[in-house]
C-alpha cells in the first residue's frame, strides 16, 4: 500500500518547471560525447592558502538544481536538451603530481576520443589548469588561453612546487602554450609581484588590468581576445578563476579582494564565449564552499555554466 503524498524526497515540484539538474544526466561511458559535458576535478591540496576547493564540483552541481532552464531575455529554453556529466576524476590523497597526471590523462582521453566534446571542468584550485590544458592540447592541437583572474599565476616553481599559483608558468616552461597565445583579463593591483608582471610581458602574454577592464566593456575585450587568437590557434581554452570577481560577489574565494569584476560582467563574457565555436573547453576554479556565504560564489559558477552551455546546446 502507498501512503498518500509521501515521496522519497518530498521537495516541492511544479510540473511546468524544468531545472538544470533535470537535464543533467550521468554519462554511461558508451554514449558519444558531443557538445558541453561536465567533468569534476576535486583537488585543493595544491593551494598555497587554506582551501576547500575540492568540495566545489559537488556544490556547483547542487546549485544547478536551483535554476530553471529558461532564459527569459533571449527566450531560449534548454528543457529538451541533455547535459552529460562524466563525474569526478578520482584524486590521490597525498600526491599532487600523481593527481596532475590523472587530470592530464583523463582530459586528453576525453578530447582525443570525442572531438566534438566541450569539457566544462569544475575545479578544484587553479593548479588543475596546467594538467587540464596540457591534456586538452594533446587532443586539440595548438591552444590559446583566455584567463580571467586577479593574479598572473606565474609564480616560480622552485619555491613551492606546482601549486595554484604556478599553472601558467608550468604551461610556458613546458612549451604547452606560447606566451603570445595567453590572454589574461582582470589582473588587479596589490595581487602580483612586479617580477611576475615583467615575466608575463617578456613572454608575450597579453595582460588586461582591471583599470583597462573598467574603461571598456569586458565583452569588447573578450571579443578582441578571440580575434587575436583566431588565426593563431586551433582551439581556445577558457580558465575562470573566480577571484577575478569583486569580493562582494565572491565571498567563497580563498583569495578575495576588492576592485574586481561584477558578476554581471563575467556572465556576459561567459555567454559571448559560449557563442564562439573556437572555444573548446572551460574551467571554473578557486571556490571554497566551506567559507562561502549562502553559496553565493557557487551560484555564480552555476550561472557561468548555464550561460555558456545554453549557447551550445
Amino acid at each position: 500500500m502507498r501512503i498518500p503524498y509521501v515521496k522519497k524526497h518530498a521537495a516541492f515540484s511544479d510540473r511546468e518547471v524544468t531545472r538544470w539538474n533535470d537535464i543533467l544526466k550521468d554519462w554511461d561511458g558508451a554514449e558519444a560525447l558531443i557538445g558541453p559535458v561536465i567533468l569534476g576535478v576535486p583537488l585543493s591540496k595544491s593551494s598555497i592558502s587554506h582551501s576547500g576547493a575540492s568540495f566545489a564540483p559537488h556544490a556547483i552541481r547542487r546549485m544547478l538544481g536551483l535554476y530553471t532552464t529558461y532564459h527569459i531575455e533571449d527566450e531560449k529554453d534548454a528543457a529538451d536538451s541533455v547535459l552529460l556529466d562524466c563525474g569526478d576524476i578520482e584524486m590521490h590523497v597525498t600526491n599532487i603530481l600523481e593527481n596532475h597526471k590523472r587530470i592530464e590523462h583523463a582530459v586528453s582521453l576525453l578530447t582525443e576520443r570525442y572531438e566534438k566534446a566541450i569539457p566544462i571542468i569544475l575545479g578544484g584550485d587553479h593548479s588543475i589548469s596546467f594538467p587540464s590544458i596540457s591534456g586538452f592540447a594533446k587532443g586539440r592541437g595548438r591552444v590559446g588561453v583566455i584567463q580571467f583572474d586577479a593574479h598572473h599565476d606565474l609564480r616560480n616553481i622552485e619555491d613551492g612546487g606546482p601549486s595554484n599559483g604556478t599553472p601558467f608558468r608550468n604551461l610556458l616552461e613546458h612549451g604547452v602554450v606560447e606566451g603570445e597565445n595567453i590572454i589574461q583579463i582582470g589582473i588587479r593591483n596589490f595581487s602580483n609581484a612586479k617580477a611576475y608582471h615583467a615575466y608575463a610581458l617578456a613572454k608575450g602574454v597579453t595582460v588586461y588590468t582591471m583599470k583597462q577592464v573598467r574603461n571598456r566593456a569586458v565583452t569588447d575585450i573578450v571579443q578582441e581576445s578571440i580575434e587575436k587568437l583566431r588565426t593563431r590557434v586551433d582551439s581556445i581554452y577558457v580558465s575562470i578563476d573566480m577571484d577575478v570577481l569583486d569580493q562582494a560577489c565572491a565571498p567563497g574565494c580563498p583569495a578575495i579582494g576588492p576592485g574586481g569584476l561584477h558578476s554581471r560582467e563575467l556572465l556576459e563574457a561567459a555567454a559571448l564565449l559560449g557563442k564562439e565555436p573556437l572555444v573548446g573547453a572551460v574551467d571554473i576554479v578557486e571556490i571554497d564552499p566551506t567559507i562561502d556565504f549562502r553559496d553565493m560564489t557557487s551560484r555564480i559558477a552555476a550561472h557561468i555554466v548555464m550561460s555558456f552551455v545554453l549557447e551550445r546546446l
